[in-house]
């Protein structure tokens, strides 16, 4: 039983993933700010996010609980390495409830000083600031990023959840238009879409966009699409490489059992599909 529930939830992940969206109306409060390189270019917007989501800062404890919210900032209590990892990137379902995913190799939480090495790009040197130093986050070998949420806690891939609301920090978003959020519902219908306002400096600017719904809509994954290219390339007028710094969302819900079954039997017709096309 136990095997046949943790199936189900990586089919749930990657099938919600692959679905085609079926569009739908939405109602959500935007909270946008791009700055130039200095964090307090955009506190007030971040910190206004903030109290609309809720307190407290739920940190690690183990959900469900009522209220509050989640963030991550990518700094593991004040690492100063790059650390890599694959795809899906799991290491904050538990503690946070978050499970990353891309169609690039992989994830890495890098410092700023680090970033060119990573990329074996040396121009990358001044191109990217922190809001909450020193690491910030990006996929490698694509440029997006779905996010989907569960129930915070030891076993928390057998718990999908959804969330009211999402937020993240970029850095170096040059180009209009090109850098968004997107928002899925629990049967994968699209709620929300928006992009993220540019910075104000040409390198190192810093910028925000969080949305949370109004009319009672739940989301269960974010695609997050970062600049119009993967890390690697030079910055130059056609090239936008975008990195980001910290994520907030409220405290994951649990989805009903009901709307469990029909997201899994979603999950493993997507999955199906995938694999007799991939054969």
């Amino acid at each position: 039983m136990t095997l046949l529930r943790s199936t189900a939830s990586i089919a749930l992940a990657l099938g919600v993933a692959l679905a085609t969206p079926i569009s739908s109306f939405a109602g959500f409060v935007t909270f946008s700010d791009g700055g130039d390189t200095t964090p307090g270019s955009i506190q007030a917007t971040v910190d206004a996010f903030r109290s609309a989501l809720g307190n407290p800062n739920n940190l690690n404890a183990p959900g469900p609980l009522p209220s509050g919210r989640r963030e991550i900032n990518w700094d593991g209590g004040g690492a100063t390495s790059t650390a890599q990892a694959g795809t899906p990137f799991a290491g904050f379902q538990n503690i946070r409830g978050a499970l990353f995913a891309t169609s690039g190799t992989g994830f890495a939480q890098v410092p700023t000083d680090q970033i060119g090495d990573l990329f074996n790009q040396p121009s990358y040197g001044n191109t990217f600031g922190a809001f909450s130093p020193v690491r910030l986050f990006t996929p490698i070998g694509g440029n997006v990023t779905d996010v989907t949420f569960f129930v915070p806690g030891p076993d928390a891939s057998l718990h999908p959840a959804t969330v009211s609301g999402f937020g993240a920090v970029f850095t170096d978003v040059d180009l209009a238009n090109t850098t968004k959020l997107e928002f899925f519902g629990p049967s994968n219908q699209s709620l929300f879409s928006a992009f993220v306002a540019e910075g104000e400096s040409p390198n190192a600017s810093l910028s925000f966009l969080g949305a949370i719904a109004n009319a009672g809509e739940r989301i269960a994954r974010v695609r997050i699409t970062t600049g119009n290219s993967a890390g690697g390339p030079p910055q130059n007028a056609n090239v936008d490489v975008v990195l980001m710094d910290d994520f907030l969302y409220p405290e994951p819900q649990a989805v009903p059992e009901p709307a469990i079954i029909a997201l899994v039997g979603l999950g493993l017709t997507a999955f199906a599909l995938r694999v007799r096309r991939a054969s």
